[in-house]
Order: C-alpha cells, then sequence, then structure tokens
C-alpha cells in the first residue's frame, strides 16, 4: 500500500460504487473519496454504506448538497432548512458526519435572481457554515460548474468555504478559469483549498485526447502518457492542489497517481492561458 496522497480524490459520479474500486483506491494511497445526494439516483450514501461501510472510517469523504429528488429526476433548490436537512441526511445515510460538504452548483439557483441572489448565496451558505458548527460535517465548501455568476454576489459578508471545487484541466475556458481565480482572491483561499473537478471533461476516452498531446505542458514528457499529462495539467489550470477524478478502473486510477511525478512547465501553461484569453475576446492566436 502507497502512502496516502491527498493530491488525488476519487469522484463517484458516473461511479458504480463498487467495493474493489474503493480497495484499490486505498492500496494507490487515494483517501480522499468525494460523493453527493444526488449521485447514483439519489441512494449514493446508502449504497456506500451498505457496501463498505467499514472502509469509510479509512477516507476522508466529501458530499454535496443542493439536489433534491423531484420531477425529471431532481431539482436545485438553496432553501436553508431543506440544505440543512440534507446534510443531517448525508450524515445518517453515510452511518458517519461526513468531513466536508459542498454546496453544490449554487449559480443553478441564482441566475437571474436579482437583486437577491446575494441574499441567497449568503443565506444557503449560513446554512451550511450552521452546520458544521453543530458538528454535522468537519468543514463546508462551494462546489461550483461556473462560477461566474457568484463574483458579483460574494461580499466581505458571505461566509467563507473551507474548500472551492471548480472545473479544471485543458477543456475549461478562459472565463471560467478567470472567474474561478477571481473567486479564489474574494475568499481568500489558498492552494489546498482549492480542488479541480472534471480534468477529462467527463470522458478519458473522448477523441480530444488522442488528437491533442498534453505532453508537452511536462518538462519530462516522455515518461507519461498522454491521459497521464492532461490530468497532471490539470492542477495549473487553474491552480488547485487536489483534483477529484471518476474512474471504476483501479488500474486507470493507479497511472494518474503515478502522473503527480510530472513536473509541469509553467511558462508553457502561462502562454496557453494567454492564447484562451485572446480566442476569447476574438483576437488572432
Amino acid at each position: 500500500m502507497r502512502g496516502a496522497d491527498p493530491r488525488v480524490v476519487l469522484g463517484l459520479h458516473r461511479s458504480r460504487h463498487e467495493r474493489r474500486l474503493l480497495t484499490g483506491a486505498l492500496d494507490l494511497g487515494v483517501t480522499a473519496l468525494d460523493t453527493s445526494t444526488n449521485y447514483l439516483g439519489f441512494r449514493s450514501h446508502q449504497v456506500l454504506a451498505r457496501t463498505a461501510g467499514d472502509l469509510l472510517p479509512k477516507f476522508r469523504v466529501s458530499t454535496k448538497v443542493g439536489y433534491f429528488p423531484g420531477r425529471n429526476g431532481g431539482e436545485h433548490c438553496l432553501d436553508p432548512v431543506r440544505l440543512h436537512a440534507a446534510v443531517e441526511q448525508a450524515a445518517e445515510g453515510l452511518g458517519r458526519e461526513p468531513d466536508l460538504v459542498f454546496l453544490h452548483n449554487p449559480e443553478h439557483s441564482l441566475r437571474d435572481t436579482a437583486p437577491h441572489g446575494r441574499d441567497m448565496l449568503a443565506r444557503a451558505c449560513s446554512a451550511l457554515d450552521d452546520a458544521a458548527a453543530k458538528g454535522l460535517c468537519a468543514a463546508w465548501g462551494v462546489a461550483s460548474w461556473d462560477p461566474s455568476p457568484l463574483l458579483d454576489l460574494v461580499d466581505p459578508t458571505t461566509p467563507r468555504p473551507s474548500v472551492l471545487m471548480v472545473r479544471a484541466g485543458l477543456l475549461v475556458g478562459a472565463g471560467a478559469l478567470d472567474a474561478a481565480d477571481a473567486l479564489v482572491r474574494a475568499w481568500d483561499l489558498g492552494d489546498r483549498g482549492v480542488w479541480g473537478m472534471s480534468p477529462f471533461g467527463g470522458n478519458a476516452d473522448a477523441p480530444v485526447w488522442t488528437r491533442t498531446d498534453p505532453r508537452v505542458f511536462l518538462r519530462d514528457s516522455s515518461r507519461f502518457s498522454r491521459v497521464q499529462a492532461a490530468f497532471r495539467v490539470a492542477y495549473r489550470l487553474p491552480r488547485v492542489g487536489s483534483v477529484a477524478v471518476g474512474t471504476d478502473d483501479p488500474a486507470h486510477l493507479g497511472e494518474l497517481v503515478d502522473a503527480l511525478t510530472g513536473e509541469v512547465e509553467e511558462r508553457t501553461v502561462h502562454e496557453y492561458r494567454g492564447l484562451l484569453r485572446d480566442r476569447s475576446r476574438g483576437q488572432p492566436a
């Protein structure tokens, strides 16, 4: 068994929640596990407790609240009472208090809510802050697929999360990257307080990873595959301390853990972000 490495978080979105995956992750030193109330058809917590309840104490478990069962599979809601109850239910379903609970995609309910959006976000964050204070979870954070709508809603009175989770990697556009950086500054979070997610845009086998060669971002590129390089550079787009990545294959997870030894060429990343900004402004590359 390898030593624990908190830079890789095993994400369970689209996962089958198999026990062999969790034991394989532990063998690789991956001891952070990320799920959500709405994963696996709103059954993730119960399935985890049933199939691997004895393993969960070995993980730092994070989950998310904000989506609730409803018509067409689910609905999003930032009502503080419902969010607080969801944290309670998460602890009950898992059989233990989560180490971290994220407010899940708050922008989903905050679009077109002016002039009430700022108050809605503050009250939702306060609900999770209160849950943590009561011991229902050890800490709380915000997971945002698109952080841009949040920028104008955060002020010094907004409760400060411990962790911000945002999309990371080569498929993230300039606007989302810049918005993530701005939100990190607004909440004064260091690298360890920022997680990346979806480093392959949802599919490490997508054709894009055979048409491009992310190894140009690494100093020692010959040692790694294209997928490994794409995963490694995700830690710099934007700058994050950990990346949540989903897989049902322990061997694939092992390849990604091995990629952490790669050294990123920071100048190339800087130039790449400049090209992204130029493209978003309609300027020639």
